[in-house]
Parts: C-alpha cells; sequence; structure tokens
C-alpha cells in the first residue's frame, strides 16, 4: 500500500516515461513521500502538463527519447550534472506497445530499440551516479506478456523475421527482465551495493494499449477502454510493484514483483514467476554483450 512507502526525503529519482500511467503515478506518490523525482519525458509539451499534475517542488522535467541514442547520452550526462552525479533509484517505466513497423533513430525495431535498448543504455550511462547513492536500485519494468513468443538474438530488429507487433511486444519485455536479472548478477559479482530488481503492473487500466490501437480506428480504442474498465485494475494498484521495488526495505536485487492474485493480474503485491528461459545466465550474457554491440554503449555493471 502506498501509506506504506516511509519518507524518501533525501533520495531522488529517475523515472522514465512520467507523463502519463504508471510513470506519473510513481511521480505523484514518491514526490508526495519527499523524494526528488526527474521526470523523463519525449515530449516536453506532455510533460510540463504531467509536471502540473504532480504539483512539487520536487519533480522537475528532464527531456528524454529513449527511441534516441543520442538523447539517451545527452540525458544520461544532464542528470549527473544536475544531481552532483548522484541518483537513488532509476525506474526504468516507459514503454511503447503495438506499433506498425517502424525503426529508432539508430535503425532499431522500434519495440526493441524503445523498451530495451535505451534503458540498457541509460541504465549503463547512469551507473556511476548510482554508485554514489544511497541503497541505490535500478526498477526495470516488465510485463506479463514476457511470456509470450521468445526474444529473438539472432533476429531482434526483425530484418528476417516478418514483423509481428504483438510479438515484437513480447520481445522488448522479455529483455526487460533478462536484462535486469544479468544486471543483478553482475553488479553482485563486482560487490556493488546497488540493486536491479523487476516488477510489472498486472493488467492496469492506463493508455497504453489504447494508444496503440489508434491506427486502428476510434472503434478499436473505445472497445479497448471498455475493456480495461471492466476487466483491469487501477493506475494507482499497478503502479504499487515497482513503487515496491523502488522503496520497500525488504524488496531484493534480482527478484521480480507483480501483482499476487490469479495469473498476476491483480492483487496485493508479490513475488512474481518469471517465464524460466528469462532467468537462463547463458541468455542473459548473450544479451548483455549484444546490447552492448547494438548500443555503442560500455557495459558498467560495477
Amino acid at each position: 500500500m502506498e501509506r506504506d512507502i516511509a519518507d524518501q526525503s533525501g533520495r531522488t529519482v529517475l523515472i522514465t516515461g512520467a507523463n502519463s500511467g504508471l510513470g506519473l503515478r510513481a511521480a505523484v506518490v514518491l514526490a508526495g513521500k519527499g523524494a526528488r523525482v526527474l521526470m523523463g519525458c519525449r515530449s516536453l509539451e506532455r510533460g510540463r502538463r504531467a509536471l502540473a499534475e504532480v504539483g512539487s517542488p520536487e519533480a522537475e522535467l528532464v527531456e528524454l527519447d529513449l527511441a534516441d541514442l543520442s538523447s539517451v547520452r545527452a540525458t544520461a550526462a544532464t542528470v549527473r550534472e544536475r544531481t552532483g552525479d548522484r541518483l537513488d533509484v532509476l525506474m526504468n517505466n516507459a514503454g511503447i506497445t503495438g506499433t506498425p513497423f517502424g525503426r529508432t533513430a539508430d535503425g532499431f525495431e522500434s519495440q526493441f530499440g524503445t523498451n530495451h535498448l535505451g534503458h540498457a543504455a541509460l541504465t549503463w550511462l547512469l551507473m556511476p551516479a548510482l554508485r554514489n547513492g544511497a541503497e541505490a536500485r535500478v526498477v526495470t519494468v516488465s510485463s506479463i506478456a514476457h511470456r509470450g513468443p521468445g526474444l529473438d538474438l539472432d533476429d531482434p530488429n526483425f530484418e528476417h523475421r516478418t514483423y509481428r507487433a504483438h510479438l515484437a511486444y513480447a520481445q522488448s519485455k522479455r529483455a526487460n527482465l533478462i536484462f535486469a536479472f544479468e544486471l543483478d548478477r553482475r553488479l553482485r559479482a563486482a560487490g556493488s551495493s546497488v540493486r536491479s530488481i523487476a516488477a510489472h503492473p498486472g493488467m492496469t487500466n492506463t493508455e497504453l494499449f489504447p494508444n496503440a490501437l489508434k491506427n486502428r480506428g476510434r472503434l478499436a480504442v473505445k472497445a479497448s477502454r471498455v475493456f480495461n474498465a471492466i476487466a483491469t485494475q487501477s493506475v494507482d494498484a499497478g503502479t504499487l510493484p515497482q513503487l515496491y521495488a523502488a522503496t520497500s526495505p525488504t524488496a531484493q536485487g534480482g527478484e521480480y514483483y507483480g501483482p499476487g492474485g490469479p495469473f498476476e493480474i491483480a492483487g496485493k503485491v508479490g513475488r512474481a514467476r518469471p517465464n524460466p528461459k528469462a532467468t537462463d545466465e547463458g541468455t542473459g550474457r548473450r544479451l548483455w554483450e549484444l546490447t552492448a554491440e547494438l548500443t555503442g554503449v560500455t557495459p558498467d555493471p560495477s
């Protein structure tokens, strides 16, 4: 529950995708608990509206486009400068889904490039600041969709496969989870106090899927919103797993948290069950190395 979150005064948090949904709710809660919250947003216009909704002097806007590695690098440099090179929580929350085939500014498939590669690069670039934080954490938001069709490390950008939007999303969410587990393994091997923790929101009433259906017309968007209203939990409830991962003294590195109800769709926060393939160490190493090759960012897990 939100009321169980301790005072966060003195802690600095960066939340990606903080202009709406889970990211915005996390910003509201953490700023309300006294944390300094940097709200990473691609659209400055939408970011300013979200900042006004948070309504706290503890919140500030940071421009970030995860689909452009030059923006990721610039944002990491800005965050390190603004915070005095000290960050306590990085919440890798932003995500896109169901998009028609497209490529990022660097030529990657849009969902894989935005949801995984952008976040991985940001994490590595901010690791020096996280090392200076107090009990610092990297919280990576995955999805129950990670249990779907798996990650193809030989063709992650759909250069040879037929593109399917749902396959690309499931792949990106599997990559998020694999990366979080591999990061934890490497942090522990380096003797670092930084924790890598994963979370997912179950099925939550956000605009993620309605936005993804805009290209299919207004009826599809309306149907998606009706489904959300009937079958999903509130944004407040869906945000609790990532807030738990970011703030609870009992949240452990290398763990995965989500709703504890049937099929992890809703319910109180508990340990989530990852697809066993997401925990495979060999896959983790391969994804780590491929991510470094694609992004051109030197991994820093220590």
